[in-house]
């Protein structure tokens, strides 16, 4: 796809996302992703030999090897939102089979899902796509629910699987959080020992986190303080949504601020927001990788497209986009991966 498609797929948006400078944080400061990323980042961290083989592995990998991006395929919703909600639009993918068949089709350089559907297929495809295992869930059965996340497994058993990363959530800001920071810390210091690389869904999740009526979830100053403590906890790439507004501590009348987080390290544009959450993992030196979000039918072609060029010109990693591919027709999902990566593959597209 050149350039000229990815304008007409973007629409009115097209000037405001690719004309757009970033006035607040320069892109001078940001270590933006390369193929020579892990020796120009990783080479000077404690990562032991065998992670950085594997965090080179998955950024080799897919149509957007050897760029310093990644576009990974996560399926974890059935066991997050129900199974029979996430698959029902297409059914075949309760067979976890067509799950890394969607990973491997679609160019991707990872396939990020549970301990069961990646156990079901190990020994067919952990050799022919890297496999991301998750270890936690946030399970739905547990009435009322509660933002907690559970272990499914263990960091040696996702070794033994050949995983070459495992990823975890914390819901930052939930009463459960510390416990789960305490927990995932000693998870990814053992997969690092045994040379994976770790993945962190660094999301938010308290109901005091509304207030009048909007929801700071996704506010840039709230997530970037969740991908800092995420990166302090070493993890290797964190996964965040995008922001969709700011203001979240003063909002809520908590934490503490600094006025120039608002007025010099970010304006109401969504690529200097999203800047902010590159900022807080150490500028850049942790990848970003921004999630495609819930699938909403006929606009997830030009959603994705959009956030893959706001992820891209902030200086992000890459996407990690889920149901907007698979719940779609195969050839459908592939299409829509592609797509992303095309963002991705293209030398117009470049930071703010």
């Amino acid at each position: 796809m050149d350039t000229l498609k990815i304008t007409s797929l973007l629409g009115d948006k097209a000037e405001y996302l690719l004309g757009h400078t970033c006035k607040t944080i320069d892109k001078s400061l940001i270590h933006i992703p390369s193929p020579s990323t892990v020796d120009d980042i990783w080479i000077n961290t404690d990562r032991n030999i065998q992670t950085l083989n594997n965090l080179q592995r998955m950024l080799g990998s897919g149509r957007l090897a050897n760029t310093g991006y990644l576009s990974i395929l996560p399926v974890d919703q059935d066991i997050e939102h129900t199974a029979g909600a996430s698959f029902a639009p297409n059914p075949i993918y309760f067979d976890p089979e067509n799950i890394v068949k969607l990973a491997i089709e679609g160019g991707c350089n990872a396939v990020a899902s549970t301990f069961g559907n990646l156990g079901a297929v190990a020994r067919k495809y952990a050799h022919k796509i890297p496999f991301l295992v998750k270890l936690n869930h946030n399970e739905l059965l547990t009435y009322p629910n509660s933002y907690n996340q559970v272990m499914f497994g263990t960091v040696k058993e996702a070794w033994n699987m050949g995983a070459a990363a495992v990823g975890a959530t914390i819901y930052f800001g939930s009463a459960e959080s510390r416990e789960q920071l305490v927990e995932i810390a000693d998870a990814f210091e053992y997969a690092h020992e045994l040379g994976m690389a770790t993945v962190l869904w660094c999301y938010l999740r308290n109901n005091d986190f509304k207030k009048d009526g909007v929801d700071y979830h996704a506010a840039a100053d709230l997530t970037g303080q969740a991908n800092h403590l995420g990166v302090t906890i070493k993890a290797d790439i964190v996964k965040q949504k995008l922001p969709s507004n700011n203001g979240g501590f003063t909002a809520i009348n908590f934490g503490k601020v600094d006025k120039k987080m608002y007025t010099e390290l970010t304006t109401e544009h969504p690529i200097d927001l999203c800047r902010y959450q590159v900022a807080n993992g150490y500028m850049g030196r942790v990848g970003l990788i921004n999630s495609g979000g819930e699938s909403h039918g006929a606009s997830d072609l030009k959603e994705a497209v959009i956030t893959a060029v706001i992820n891209k010109r902030a200086g992000g990693m890459g996407l990690i986009s889920g149901r907007k591919a698979f719940q779609r027709s195969m050839k459908d999902g592939v299409e829509l991966l592609h797509t992303i990566q095309d963002v991705y593959l293209d030398p117009e597209i470049t930071i703010a």
